[in-house]
């Protein structure tokens, strides 16, 4: 299961995280989102342990969507050592995102 990131928790869990974290900026309004979101889910299942991987709601977070110029969405961004080292826009297949992932482990 992705974890929920808020903007009170984003610096603890996605800035200081020792691991490569993937973070999915969508909104429930968002068609597409809803279609990024499963793939999202299997992916944190499959790299549990290895990668953190989360979910930003951006109606309800906007300070660090609005500090990584996020303005579509979706958008998936890929963290090392609280650094962005990736970036998706809008719907890609899963593959997309694991190679990201893959290439930081």
């Amino acid at each position: 299961m992705a974890l929920e990131i808020t903007d009170a928790t984003f610096e603890e869990t996605v800035l200081n995280s020792d691991k490569p974290v993937l973070v999915d900026f969508w909104a429930a309004w968002c068609g597409p989102c809803r279609m990024v979101g499963p793939i999202i889910e299997q992916i944190s299942d499959e790299y549990d342990g290895k990668a953190v991987v989360g979910k930003v709601d951006v109606d309800a977070n906007q300070e660090f969507a609005a500090k990584y110029g996020v303005r579509n969405i979706p958008t998936v961004l890929v963290f090392q050592n609280g650094e962005v080292v990736g970036r998706q826009v809008g719907v890609a297949p899963k593959n997309a995102y694991t190679d990201a992932i893959d290439g930081l482990l």
